[in-house]
């Protein structure tokens, strides 16, 4: 009887090892969540397959660029080719967010995320500012004299096409509120369809207009 006790504490012990090992795993469309002192902070875990983030990230305030790798095979969405024009991390505030379902961009990218770094991130900056977004733009408007030189807010903030790279950066893309601090990690690409229609982003903090927004194809996304 002694015997066939200790065997069934042996199952149980060897069962709760490998229960508590799997679920330290991580696996592609994974988002980890971390408790630090009170806190709930997302670390950007989620690596789809075949949408491995750059390796030059962002830790601190605004966007960090880095070269594409001359070997990355280009990535495939919906019906069209997703070259890579350069790796693209970013750590900001969301001035506002809009979804989109009509025109054709909306295959590639149904949300857009207007997010702003520096001081276009601040309380003080942003109360003085109506911000918005239709038609694939974002537009800010002031009353009297802008909060910051407008050249600055142009620096500081941007709006993004979100091209998300599996249906869970789809669903944390939708999760995003105004006001959040997000960071997305991807690459900035070329879209090109197959009756030769593209679309391609900004590489560049510095323009506005017509083709200053980026289009990011995102590999992770976390709130911060």
């Amino acid at each position: 009887m002694l015997r066939w006790i200790v065997v069934v504490l042996l199952l149980l012990v060897g069962a709760s090892f490998y229960v508590s090992h799997r679920r330290g795993a991580s696996s592609p469309g994974a988002v980890a969540t971390t408790g630090v002192a009170g806190a709930s902070v997302a670390t950007p875990t989620l690596l789809a397959s075949g949408c491995a983030p750059p390796t030059e990230l962002a830790f601190g305030d605004g966007p960090v660029q880095s070269a594409a790798p001359s070997d990355l095979a280009p990535f495939r969405h919906a019906d069209a080719t997703l070259k890579a024009l350069a790796g693209f991390s970013v750590d900001a505030r969301v001035l506002s967010s809009k979804t989109y379902g009509s025109d054709r961009e909306a295959r590639y990218a149904p949300i857009d995320l207007a997010l702003g770094w520096g001081r276009m991130r601040e309380d003080a900056v942003l109360s003085q500012l109506d911000i918005s977004q239709s038609g694939r733009w974002y537009q800010y408007r002031w009353s009297n004299q802008p909060p910051i030189p407008q050249d600055e807010i142009v620096r500081s903030s941007a709006n993004m096409h979100m091209i998300p790279s599996n249906e869970t950066v789809a669903n944390a893309l939708e999760d995003i509120d105004d006001d959040d601090r997000v960071r997305i990690d991807g690459w900035l690409v070329q879209v090109e369809a197959q009756d030769g229609w593209r679309w391609r982003s900004s590489t560049t903090r510095e323009d506005q207009g017509d083709g200053a927004c980026e289009v990011v194809y995102v590999c992770a996304v976390s709130k911060r």
